[in-house]
């Protein structure tokens, strides 16, 4: 059941699916919302799943204005989601945006026991080189809007020189239709969209945030894509050689969203985690 919280930012709305088990907070892409989980969660069973969906511009409340929606801001909001649902020891699973790990970084993640990084951006990868289009179009008055109008087309969604690089199964029009639906008929909507898709820091930046990573000692399990040309091959292994308890797992017929096209394969592989690393 879809559930909503009034935090810093503005209104967040997320799906608790209840239950004693784990606790997995998942997080999700651009411009997407908690249904890039849908073929995931229901094999996570014993789980309580919990889907927040941030404001990355499939958002269907505008946030405040004057909100903190950089890469950093969303990710303390995230943080301040955990706070005020009081979860202790989370499972944190990360596909496509990786900011969360930025919570790491900020000395944050004191409520977060293990992580789950499904081919995401990470490093310098942001954005990812397909996506510096996007990046630069927020930066023009109008952009996104344009950018959004781009995304109604069956090219821009199906080609594999755009949208379609991130799933070789094809996201259903349906869903798609549905993230980003918001952004079409809001401004402010888009006014968000646009600062977050705008906001990634500069490389220097990004390295110095990712050296403090290894500060999280918790079990970190990286699932990376083979066939993927967003999120480089290199750093899969290098994600699971920086923290110290990380292991690394590589999905072989998978492009960007692991969750899309190997939904069982990544269940099996994060049950198996939670298992192994209760």
């Amino acid at each position: 059941m879809r559930d909503h919280i009034e935090l810093s930012a503005g209104r967040i709305d997320y799906v608790d699916t209840g239950g004693d088990g784990p606790v997995l907070v998942f997080a999700h892409g651009v411009p997407m919302n908690e249904t890039q989980w849908r073929k995931v969660v229901p094999l996570l069973t014993g789980c309580r799943c919990i889907l927040p969906t941030l404001p990355l511009g499939g958002h269907r409340q505008p946030m405040r204005p004057g909100a903190d929606l950089t890469h950093r801001g969303v990710a303390l909001l995230l943080g301040e989601l955990l706070e005020r649902l009081d979860l202790t020891d989370v499972t944190l699973v990360l596909n496509d945006w990786g900011g969360g790990q930025f919570l790491v970084s900020e000395g944050r993640a004191q409520r977060v026991g293990r992580m789950v990084l499904v081919a995401c951006e990470a490093f310098d990868n942001f954005p990812p080189a397909p996506a510096k289009a996007l990046a630069a179009a927020a930066r023009v008055p109008g952009g996104i809007w344009l950018v959004v109008q781009l995304m109604r087309t069956r090219w821009f969604r199906h080609s594999p020189r755009a949208y379609g690089a991130m799933s070789l199964r094809g996201i259903p029009d349906d869903v798609f239709d549905d993230w980003i639906a918001p952004a079409l008929r809001s401004r402010a909507i888009r006014r968000d969209f646009a600062a977050f898709a705008a906001s990634a820091p500069d490389r220097a930046t990004l390295l110095a945030w990712s050296e403090r990573l290894a500060d999280f000692t918790g079990p970190v399990l990286v699932v990376w894509a083979q066939d993927d040309p967003m999120m480089p091959r290199e750093h899969g292994p290098r994600l699971a050689a920086l923290y110290p308890a990380g292991r690394l797992v590589e999905i072989a017929d998978s492009s960007t969203l692991v969750p899309e096209d190997q939904p069982e394969r990544l269940a099996e592989a994060i049950l198996d985690f939670l298992e192994d690393s209760a």
